[in-house]
């Protein structure tokens, strides 16, 4: 059985460690709440860029791009995205998760024909310490702790060239969806070649007739790789908000079940101080009956 000064020294630690996970609460809820911020300020760029296309796409006959060219998957890439650091509860463990099983997925084609962009610490060290001919494309650890446009752009470009000289046949994104800040969703979407959906125009609203110049065809060409910079960073983003969601779960919990044993073991101090105090007490009691 611990002695009281164990119990107290114990109850001192859990106390500290209180205070640690839910300054760490506070922080990540600061940062959520910033990036949730940029999501709504960069959103309606990303699906207002997404109605143009479509609109364009919806009154166009016929439209080709080299972007969505659909041709046998020799050769893949696969985007993840984790976080820099760890106390997250399962959010890095999800998308490793999610990451093996992709590569499982295309296990057909050979490991040196898999590529992996990492982009965050976690699921970069994660993918080095796989002992696998899978090839690294570089590190983006910087792209998580500050997401900008101007790096995301940076890897799309990256991501649309190889697929355009056919050094890559089709690309996907491996992302934790942030929906609410109890969950987040592993998400896996095909990010190359770019699925052109076009719209029935009987089916949609009378729009203004436009003048375009120099011509629609050229316009569509413009906006498909904006179009596909965006989404890179508003997967980042989103991986990003979803990250400090997990974590301000994670230190709420951990908070709580801090209290839990502070309970505990608070209750256990103060029954051994009674037990101790009883048993001195009988001592001077039995003491002053021998003296009698």
């Amino acid at each position: 059985m611990a002695s009281l000064k164990e119990i107290k020294g114990r109850i001192a630690s859990v106390k500290s460690t209180q205070k640690i996970t839910s300054a760490m609460k506070m922080v990540a809820s600061a940062k959520l709440r910033k990036a949730q911020y940029q999501i709504d300020r960069f959103l309606p760029y990303q699906y207002k860029l997404k109605d143009m296309l479509d609109s364009f796409l919806s009154s166009t006959i016929e439209f080709e791009s080299n972007l969505a060219e659909v041709r046998p998957v020799k050769r893949v890439a696969i985007v993840v995205l984790s976080s820099n650091s760890s106390l997250c509860g399962a959010f890095n463990s999800n998308i490793q998760k999610l990451l093996k099983e992709t590569i499982q997925k295309y296990g057909q084609l050979g490991k040196e024909n898999i590529e992996i962009y990492p982009v965050g610490k976690k699921v970069e060290e994660y993918v080095r310490k796989l002992n696998l001919p899978v090839q690294v494309m570089g590190s983006y650890i910087e792209l998580m702790d500050k997401p900008n446009f101007d790096g995301a752009r940076n890897m799309a470009e990256q991501l649309i060239s190889d697929f355009l000289q056919h050094n890559i046949d089709h690309v996907e994104l491996l992302y934790n969806h942030f929906k609410t800040t109890a969950v987040q969703i592993p998400t896996t979407e095909t990010y190359l070649p770019v699925h052109l959906a076009k719209k029935d125009a009987s089916t949609t609203p009378a729009k203004t007739d436009y003048i375009i110049e120099p011509d629609r065809d050229t316009l569509i060409r413009s906006l498909i790789p904006k179009s596909l910079h965006s989404k890179v960073y508003a997967v980042l983003l989103d991986s990003a908000a979803a990250e400090q969601a997990a974590r301000v779960v994670a230190m709420q919990i951990a908070t709580d079940n801090a209290k839990d044993i502070l309970d505990g073991l608070t209750i256990q101090y103060n029954k051994q101080r009674q037990q101790s105090i009883t048993s001195e007490l009988l001592d001077i009691i039995g003491g002053s009956e021998a003296l009698k």
